[in-house]
């Protein structure tokens, strides 16, 4: 089965030159947030670092929100040939169940590993933008049916499994605990646990 991949940007063809600047410019918002963190992220310092013109970086991106949204485009791209093509269980060759819980963990992973970045995609005013919900929906359904759960309404449990393991629902609900709290558990331990209680 063939699963999309979510699409990110401009769909139309980039000239050649368009494409090499805009690859430049995501390897270099890549060096400063690793730097500096989401704020240390802006067009005009973009620009500049990158030795090109602020009109460049308008051209690639629009907006500062749309550099995040081409960051994590990219990231999700990589994420979702992890689990198409990538080692068991995350990728192909595992038992459903065990891909399953797999993929809820590292897909609560990907999202807690990009919170900063999610939240950086959002315009003032305007949608929030999904990351890879159709993904996910697709891919959480074609497991409940290989695994054969009996469970006659699988649309329906894949579309609130999914909800489960949504970007921006992460960032509205989520509170991370304090460092200095007792840990009793992450989103990946809870997915699991959910997942071997459905499956029983």
């Amino acid at each position: 089965m063939t699963l999309p991949v979510v699409p990110f940007g401009d769909p139309r063809p980039m000239r050649a030159d368009a494409v090499r600047n805009r690859e430049h410019l995501l390897a270099v918002a890549r060096d400063v947030l690793a730097e500096h963190g989401t704020s240390g992220i802006t067009m005009d310092g973009l620009a500049e670092r990158a030795g090109l013109g602020k009109g460049t970086v308008f051209r690639a991106f629009g907006t500062k929100a749309g550099i995040f949204r081409a960051l994590l485009g990219a990231d999700e791209i990589a994420f979702q040939s992890e689990v198409m093509s990538g080692e068991p269980p995350l990728g192909p060759g595992a038992d459903p169940v065990q891909r399953l819980i797999a993929y809820g963990r590292a897909r609560s992973t990907f999202l807690m590993d990009h919170l900063d970045v999610l939240r950086a995609t959002l315009e003032p005013g305007g949608a929030v933008p999904a990351s890879g919900v159709e993904f996910t929906h697709t891919h959480v359904r074609m497991l409940l049916v290989l695994a054969d759960l009996g469970i006659e309404d699988v649309d329906n449990l894949s579309v609130q499994l999914s909800v489960a393991l949504d970007g921006p629902l992460l960032l509205a609900l989520y509170n991370p605990p304090a460092p200095t709290a007792r840990r009793v558990g992450s989103l990946e331990d809870s997915w699991q646990t959910l997942i071997e209680r459905l499956c029983r």
